[in-house]
């Protein structure tokens, strides 16, 4: 098979050609058609994540069919066509597992980072954590789902019953999710690089009320702040523009440091949270949700060979929507 490798301290990757891979117990042989590239990518080839795997397949956002299955599989048969998501193992028995949070599982898999991933024509996952994807959706229009959409899905969700919703940094999650919190009657408010008229026209076109920079103030408070630009100094100014009892969401793996805020900018009940991964259960509520609402996914994108172009545009923030790799 083809694969781009990162092989660590050089954030480059590099092509190469390796054996197929084989289904193990309970696991799917996948021939991967598309596979979105995603922020967290770049934290891992930048090297602000820590002690991926080495030599490492990045990619987890991953679209293909099933080639072969593993002893043991259940629920899925060759031709079918799958997702593979960030969390592609838990060990079950730990107190989060069993207490219907694995995504804080101890004892975790990443794709992408401890689990080869998609950047490749083949991949095996654990079929426990793969799952079949709406039918309307092509293969690279549904790659971003699988961490953006799924991501964007549980940061929504730990805003609870916000109606009105900032959005900070308008890339490939945001956009995603500002279609769900509209579907859902919430008023989204989209905040994009200052100056960055074409983020903010294309908020405005996929249901945003209003659309400005990040040092800018919205017309009234919001109910919850959505970050997912990995900046740092974003969490007091999503704080100040939060009304009472309101929330800031932090939906990214990595951020810079937090800078010190007055206590008054925080007091009166307002909360600070992270989103941490994902679990199996989001999966399926979102890919549902996806399925009863045909989202618009913005997409760019880009043959297998040039993934460190694409790596290099998302840095560089010359994408609008998301970056996806494919094999064909």
């Amino acid at each position: 098979m083809r694969a781009m490798l990162f092989d660590g301290g050089n954030p480059r990757l590099r092509e190469a050609e390796l054996p197929d891979p084989v289904a193990g117990e309970g696991q799917l042989l996948i021939d991967v058609h598309a596979c979105g590239v995603c922020r967290t990518d770049l934290h891992v080839v930048d090297g602000d994540l820590a002690q991926p795997k080495r030599p490492l397949i990045p990619g987890h956002e991953i679209v293909g069919t099933v080639a072969a299955l593993g002893r043991g599989v259940t629920g899925f048969a060759p031709g079918d066509r799958v997702g593979v998501p960030w969390l592609g193992h838990t060990c079950g028995h730990c107190r989060f597992c069993t207490h219907g949070r694995e995504n804080l599982c101890d004892a975790p898999g990443f794709t992408g980072y401890t689990i080869d991933g998609g950047y490749a024509t083949r991949t095996v996952a654990e079929a426990r954590y793969c799952f079949h994807l709406p039918r309307q959706y092509s293969d690279i229009a549904a790659a971003p789902l699988l961490c953006a959409g799924l991501i964007g899905y549980r940061s929504l969700v730990l805003a609870g019953d916000a109606a009105r919703i900032g959005i900070y940094g308008f890339g490939a999650a945001a956009h995603i999710v500002a279609q769900v919190a509209r579907h859902q009657g919430r008023t989204v408010y989209a905040f994009t690089r200052p100056g960055d008229t074409a983020a903010q026209s294309f908020a405005r076109r996929l249901g945003a009320t209003w659309a400005g920079g990040s040092d800018a103030t919205p017309p009234e408070p919001l109910d919850a702040a959505l970050l997912f630009a990995p900046v740092g100094a974003l969490v007091p100014a999503a704080l100040r523009a939060l009304t009472k009892g309101g929330t800031v969401v932090c939906g990214g793996i990595h951020m810079s440091d937090i800078p010190s805020f007055p206590y008054a900018w925080l007091w009166e009940e307002r909360r600070i949270v992270s989103v941490a991964n994902l679990t199996r259960e989001d999966g399926a509520a979102f890919m549902a949700l996806a399925a009863r609402h045909t989202l618009d996914v913005e997409t760019t994108p880009y043959p297998l060979a040039r993934a460190n172009d694409a790596l290099d545009d998302l840095r560089e923030g010359r994408l609008t929507g998301a970056a996806v790799l494919t094999m064909r």
